[in-house]
């Protein structure tokens, strides 16, 4: 029966990991993945765990029952399952606060689900110390045997870690993970309530097998949002990815949604995003600048291809190599965004390593990763943009869409002094009616008139495609002083979250305020 035991043991944390896993794309979808739902999540977790560590101690030497040890699994199968169906319908009225920016539901619904998530995780917690106190046999071995269940129930932590992310996740969807894990752990214990107590005794408990089956068909209608317009929707290994179809304009958002991070329509090719300026920026080199020298360009960030088909229509079919970390992504761009274009040259890899590893030399370099408070710390550094340096041509431009708060630059200004350490001169503009700034990194020592005499110089010219002097038009009308010196980014010090959550807190307690008064 230890053998069984340890099989037990191994199930239970890897349930326990996978839990906390799934747990932390279930509020993702929602309140996004900054380092502070992380913390609460693990945070509070590891609270329960503790809890269930000491009950479990206590339990077990008053109770020393390989029946009550598998009725606690049973008890913490059942919890686990309830936890999709009841989180659902409270974190459908979370998203609709989000895009509201209801602070006090958003509150709210965030502390239901992670509470939701305390008796299964303080059930699971007893395991361990119930199974040692049932494996130890004598004093002399007590050690040994701690030491193995400890051991064995890390193991299978370890998997609960992965298979989720990189399995059931993308392949049935976070709710269904949690059904799966409810499942395994709840055959599990039957089986050892058979073992320990009789078959007769566990088949009293088997149409609770049941509920599982129901809850999957019945209890998870519609998708995990209920935005007008969806189309579609899906999860990644990375994202929660929700396609939008609004006035003819399909919208691409990810995770909490607040923000678009791609655009399409048929007959429009004009935005007034942040999209155009990446073809916008090679006209701040010196007059005239010729848009034939444009040879080849890299997106990092691609997402489902917006810039690449407007810079594709600008330029023509010149070479573009589009970095993009999420293949599903990519499928939705393909699918959804006509993300089609024979030039584009799609790299499913994170941004940083494929452009280090990158053998051409581009004349633009769209920097399109950051949304506060989603921005990579190794894509913010001076040896990241000193790679980006290195990969661009003698008259080469790099450009960065940043993300803001209202009368808050302070990321503006530590990206412009950062950049500045290894380019000679940036140029800073705000797309209108957006949080979006851009900011445009030239290797070359360049002016901000350069970029009025080279509209006046194409618009003399039959062969410019309109939409590059609309977007250039744009930019002209909206660019802005140059930024204040900030904090240098480096790979050894990037306190990147700290700034943005620091942004991001402080405009939504503002953006509260404003509402009540």
């Amino acid at each position: 029966m230890r053998n069984y035991l340890y099989l037990t043991v191994f199930v239970s944390g890897m349930t326990s990991l996978a839990l906390e896993m799934a747990a932390s794309r279930l509020l993702g979808n929602v309140f996004g993945t900054s380092n502070l739902v992380w913390a609460s999540i693990i945070g509070l977790i590891l609270i329960y765990l503790a809890v269930g560590y000491f009950l479990g101690g206590r339990l077990s030497d008053r109770y020393p029952y390989y029946r009550l040890f598998f009725l606690i699994l049973v008890g913490a199968s059942l919890t686990i399952a309830l936890v999709p169906a009841i989180s659902r319908p409270v974190l459908r009225l979370a998203a609709d606060a989000f895009d509201q920016l209801n602070i006090a539901i958003l509150a709210g619904s965030f502390a239901s689900v992670i509470i939701l998530l305390s008796i299964p995780m303080t059930l699971l917690g007893m395991a361990s110390p119930f199974a040692i106190r049932l494996a130890i046999s004598s004093t002399e071995d007590s050690g040994k045997v701690a030491g193995k269940i400890y051991a064995i129930s890390t193991l299978g932590s370890f998997l609960g870690t992965f298979l989720p992310v990189l399995v059931l996740i993308p392949l049935i969807g976070t709710y269904r993970t949690f059904l799966a894990f409810s499942a395994l752990l709840l055959i599990v214990a039957l089986i050892g309530l058979g073992k320990t107590c009789g078959y007769k005794f566990a088949s009293r408990l088997t149409p609770i097998l049941i509920l599982i089956p129901i809850i999957t068909v019945w209890g998870l209608p519609g998708g995990a949002k209920n935005t007008p317009g969806q189309i579609y929707e899906t999860e990644s290994a990375y994202n929660y990815i929700q396609v939008l179809e609004q006035n003819g304009y399909r919208l691409l958002r990810l995770n909490e949604g607040q923000g678009v991070h791609s655009i399409y329509h048929p007959q429009q090719v004009n935005y007034y995003g942040p999209w155009e300026q990446v073809s916008v920026s090679p006209f701040f080199n010196d007059p005239p600048y010729d848009p034939n020298n444009i040879k080849s360009i890299a997106i990092v960030g691609l997402a489902a291809g917006t810039a690449a088909r407007q810079a594709t229509l600008i330029y023509g079919p010149i070479p573009i190599d589009g970095f993009e970390i999420d293949p599903k992504i990519v499928e939705v761009g393909q699918r959804f965004f006509n993300m089609t274009e024979p030039n584009l040259n799609v790299l499913v890899q994170d941004g940083r390593w494929g452009l280090e590893h990158s053998t051409r030399c581009y004349q633009i370099i769209s920097i399109d990763a950051y949304r506060p408070p989603y921005i990579p710390a190794h894509l913010t550094t001076r040896e990241f943009f000193t790679i980006v340096r290195e990969h661009l041509s003698e008259d080469g431009v790099m450009v960065i869409n940043v993300g803001r708060a209202p009368n808050d630059r302070r990321l503006i200004d530590a990206l412009g002094g950062t950049i500045l350490t290894v380019f000679p001169t940036i140029h800073v503009m705000d797309v209108p009616n957006t949080f979006n700034s851009i900011i445009f990194a030239t290797v070359q020592p360049t002016h901000r008139d350069n970029l009025l005499a080279n509209f006046l110089y194409l618009q003399q010219r039959q062969d410019v495609a309109p939409l590059l002097l609309d977007s250039m038009q744009l930019t002209i009308a909206n660019l802005q002083p140059s930024p204040e010196p900030g904090i240098i980014f480096t790979d050894d010090q990037a306190p990147i979250e700290w700034l943005t959550n620091n942004m991001v807190l402080s405009f939504l307690l503002n953006s509260n305020l404003e509402e009540l008064q």
